[in-house]
């Protein structure tokens, strides 16, 4: 079965709770059902009348604030002594996430806005969070000013482009995971380049 045949069969069955609940399993990394079909699918169930626009766009907001939230305090409480009792057997150690802290002092913030658009990234960013210890009125101005900025965006896919709604899903989504790929190979290059430069003072 498809995943848009399943977000189609649990908002037949379930409405409005799929949002509130399905909404913050996406982001706990239990994608079912997936969150950018699930905001795109609502979107077009409002177009069409199933679902009340206003109503459906606030319950998702809530359940992604509440699911992102979930994975921030998750990160924040268990994260760091996770890693100082077991980080040594995955080489990270304390003064990596300190480096990792500044690093996202510097850039992160800004990167909130686009970062929940990027497939497999949008997942671990409450967590990461949560660990590096980001105060929570920075999540409240910049996580959740992203985080609506990804409903409405998804929401409106479905919303505006009606019948078409999967073809258009399909588009973003491609575009989207070629820039996924792109990041990922970036970090990957930066990260070599640091190594590289590593082992030359040694």
């Amino acid at each position: 079965m498809q995943l848009i045949e399943i977000v189609e069969r649990l908002f037949a069955q379930y409405g409005y709770l799929v949002l509130l609940i399905g909404l913050p399993l996406d982001f706990i990394a239990l994608p079912i059902p997936p969150g950018n079909s699930t905001l795109t699918y609502t979107g077009f169930l409002s177009y069409k009348g199933v679902l009340h626009g206003g109503s459906a766009i606030l319950m998702a907001y809530i359940g992604a604030t509440v699911g992102f939230t979930i994975t921030y305090f998750l990160g924040y409480r268990l994260g760091q002594p996770l890693i100082s009792r077991y980080g040594k057997w995955l080489f990270i150690k304390p003064a990596h996430l300190e480096n990792t802290r500044r690093y996202y002092d510097k850039y992160g913030d800004k990167l909130l806005f686009v970062g929940f658009f990027v497939p497999g990234i949008r997942q671990f960013i409450g967590y990461f969070m949560g660990i590096i210890r980001v105060p929570f009125r920075n999540v409240l101005l910049y996580a959740y000013t992203g985080l609506a900025i990804w409903v409405a965006v998804f929401f409106g896919i479905g919303y505006f482009f009606g019948d078409q709604w999967q073809f258009m899903l399909e588009l973003v989504e491609r575009y989207l995971k070629i820039i996924g790929i792109g990041i990922g190979i970036l970090i990957f290059v930066l990260l070599l380049i640091k190594l590289l430069r590593y082992f030359r003072k040694k």
